[in-house]
């Protein structure tokens, strides 16, 4: 007897995605032709099973248009990795080594007895090994290695610290390590406060929170005469063809407003900010504006800038959607 789930609507779905930790999905077509690997799909399925943790599921996309056009399914048989909800990995007309191999590291992947090497197979799960300044919401995923650093852009910054690129750096802070870094791994602002940072996206993502560390020395640690800031008021823009200039941003309504307290920082010295997740569902590139700092100081400082979310597929490809999901 099979262990798969048929699929008779998207609430079935959207259900078990939430409460299942794996769900292995696979979608087909009325035409034999279709069905490809089914036979041993069916027998992974019927081992490997396991109640609200591994789901194997059957969608056909005959029946199920809106699941069909949800995920951007264009060639059958296709068959989609979920964790916790979110894509992790698809793979269209799968040849059955092919649907083992994929299938296997699902597996491992659950049972955590491969985690290292589930990691580097996914691109969703590469940013296990990246230091963070807070945890991951659940269900979410680190989309930081989406961003196209090459375009990234920052304004008014001094040029005597870090640039653009280790705002993105997937190591631990330098201030955290203890002792002087022997190259400044952070950003400080120029001639005033206000950053202006632009990141585009390789792929058309959902961000759920945004993560910011900030860790300015205290101030009979500081060589210079006025120690750096944290930022305290911080106006998002979304899907940007190109930064933005400081007046511009200045009169324009941001996406999302963010309002900083102490409070607000952790010990690690980052801001874990959650998104209004309704504005921010097919986001292709983010403008970050730094518009004040919390003090007297002339210069605002950023270490580590995260982005948590799901990552959909590249651009030029199409984007993979989320059955059910529900704003926050």
């Amino acid at each position: 007897m099979s262990s798969t789930v048929t699929i008779s609507s998207p609430e079935q779905f959207s259900q078990l995605l939430q409460s299942s930790k794996i769900v292995m999905a696979y979608f087909f077509s009325s035409n034999p032709d279709s069905h490809g690997p089914a036979t041993v799909y069916q027998q992974l399925a019927g081992t490997l099973s396991k109640s609200d943790r591994v789901t194997f599921v059957e969608i056909n996309i005959d029946d199920q248009k809106d699941i069909k056009d949800a995920y951007n399914v264009t060639t059958t048989p296709a068959f989609f990795y979920f964790r916790d909800g979110v894509v992790v990995q698809k793979v269209e007309s799968a040849s059955k080594p092919q649907l083992r191999e994929l299938v296997t590291r699902v597996v491992r992947d659950a049972t955590g007895q491969a985690e290292a090497s589930a990691a580097s197979a996914s691109a969703s799960t590469t940013s296990q090994a990246t230091w963070r300044g807070a945890e991951l919401p659940r269900g979410y995923v680190d989309v930081t290695d989406q961003i196209e650093s090459q375009r990234s852009e920052l304004l008014n910054y001094d040029a005597s610290c870090g640039g653009v690129r280790v705002l993105f750096d997937g190591s631990k802070p330098s201030a955290l390590s203890g002792g002087k870094a022997s190259a400044k791994d952070w950003v400080e602002s120029d001639t005033d406060e206000q950053l202006m940072l632009y990141i585009p996206f390789q792929s058309v993502i959902k961000l759920h929170t945004l993560q910011i560390t900030s860790l300015p020395p205290q101030e009979d640690d500081d060589d210079d005469d006025e120690a750096p800031m944290r930022p305290r008021t911080i106006k998002l823009f979304t899907n940007k063809p190109h930064n933005l200039g400081f007046d511009e941003a200045e009169d324009m309504a941001g996406t999302q407003d963010i309002e900083l307290s102490e409070k607000d920082w952790n010990a690690d010295g980052t801001a874990n900010i959650p998104l209004r997740f309704v504005k921010f569902q097919k986001v292709t590139s983010l403008v970050i504006f730094v518009v004040d700092g919390d003090g007297e100081s002339e210069k605002v400082r950023l270490d580590r800038v995260r982005l948590i979310g799901e990552a959909g597929e590249k651009r030029e490809m199409g984007k993979l959607e989320k059955i059910g999901e529900g704003s926050e």
